[in-house]
């Protein structure tokens, strides 16, 4: 059976062929910053990166990742693989050259071996992130017919 989905697999080797890089993501510390159909959004359809990406970090372009807390997050330590969302909605990876601190919320942090597979990421190739860990209920919540 084939796929379209390349995974890092357990010994941590990058895939080299395949149209989506699949990512294990575990927890952030900020979920509660993010609305039930946020984080189910993370997982539900691939992002793009986008031509924005260095050592520093690589930008995403995909579901708009909404908050429900307004205001800014005073900033606070992050880590290489964290998935940080800036007021526009659209997570950044950060990489092996991230600032020590950042002032947005991470929605989660890449495992190891995905870390180490995001540095090859490119422009215009499209990611997916599949949950590791114990994650709060992903239910994005009852949807309500609109009414007319």
């Amino acid at each position: 059976m084939t796929t379209d989905l390349a995974t890092v697999d357990a010994v941590g080797q990058a895939p080299r062929s395949g149209p989506v890089l699949m990512l294990d993501a575990l927890p952030g510390p900020r979920l509660d910053w993010f609305a039930p159909a946020a984080r189910a959004a993370l997982f539900a359809a691939p992002f793009t990166v986008t031509e924005h990406g260095d050592r520093v970090g690589v930008r995403l372009r995909g579901a708009r990742l909404e908050r429900v807390r307004t205001g800014e997050l005073p900033s606070e330590g992050v880590v290489a693989g964290a998935i940080q969302v800036p007021p526009d909605g659209q997570p950044l990876i950060f990489g092996p050259d991230h600032p020590v601190t950042g002032g947005y919320p991470v929605i989660a942090v890449l495992t190891e071996n995905a870390r180490d597979a995001s540095a090859q990421l490119r422009p215009g190739q499209q990611v997916r992130f599949r949950h590791r860990g114990s994650w709060p209920a992903l239910d994005p919540g009852p949807v309500h017919p609109s009414e007319g």
